[in-house]
């Protein structure tokens, strides 16, 4: 049998061994939530990537099918009705078109960016944590706290224009469905155009033409 005091010294020396550890324990996973928590604007930026590679797939597609149509509009000998108002309407949708696809592409390489330094975030929350437990200089420990907010300001920027690029695809809807409606109202019946008066859509009178 152990003499008393002895036993308490074991017992104190393994309560302290454990206090360590479970303090060790502790920062550990203290170090492995500050690292993941970036992981949700990573999240955020990879979705935002998905729905602007989809819209930029949906412009190519937009262009292709309207310089096909130009091409056919050209080389056809055919008087074909309107044939002056439909190409300055394509004209004008591919210049909306061109216009919405460099948003995009500087949205998407925005997107991109934002990721790389969330990412860049967490490896730098790592590494303070790591010299931080060594005893060495904590003076980097603003450098996560900077990247964090330069990869939120990319994702403000680029969320700002995809803003634009939704904006600008509404004008070119709105601008598609007037041609539309003007081309409509000659050949229809009048007491059908008649039947629909000017209306308000998206607080944008429409003007009769």
């Amino acid at each position: 049998m152990l003499p008393p005091n002895l036993a308490q010294l074991l017992s104190n020396r393994y309560n302290v061994a454990f206090v360590l550890a479970m303090d060790a324990l502790t920062a550990s996973v203290a170090v492995l939530t500050a690292m993941i928590t970036p992981a949700v604007l990573i999240s955020a930026s990879g979705t935002m990537i998905l729905s602007t590679s989809t819209r930029l797939g949906r412009v190519v597609d937009r262009v292709r099918e309207l310089s096909a149509r130009l091409r056919q509009l050209a080389n056809e000998d055919i008087d074909v009705e309107f044939l002056e108002e439909e190409r300055a309407m394509l004209y004008d949708q591919l210049d909306k078109l061109t216009s919405r696809s460099r948003l995009l592409q500087r949205a998407l390489t925005t997107f991109y960016l934002a990721v790389g330094v969330f990412v860049a975030t967490s490896v730098a929350i790592g590494a303070v944590a790591f010299f931080y437990a060594r005893g060495l200089a904590s003076r980097g420990a603003w450098v996560p706290v900077a990247m964090g907010l330069i990869g939120a300001l990319f994702l403000f920027y680029g969320s700002m224009l995809a803003i634009f690029e939704a904006r600008l695809a509404l004008s070119a809807t709105h601008s598609e469905m007037d041609f539309i409606w003007r081309i409509t109202k000659r050949v229809v019946p009048k007491e059908l155009v008649e039947q629909h008066k000017t209306h308000y859509v998206h607080f944008r009178k429409k003007i009769d033409r």
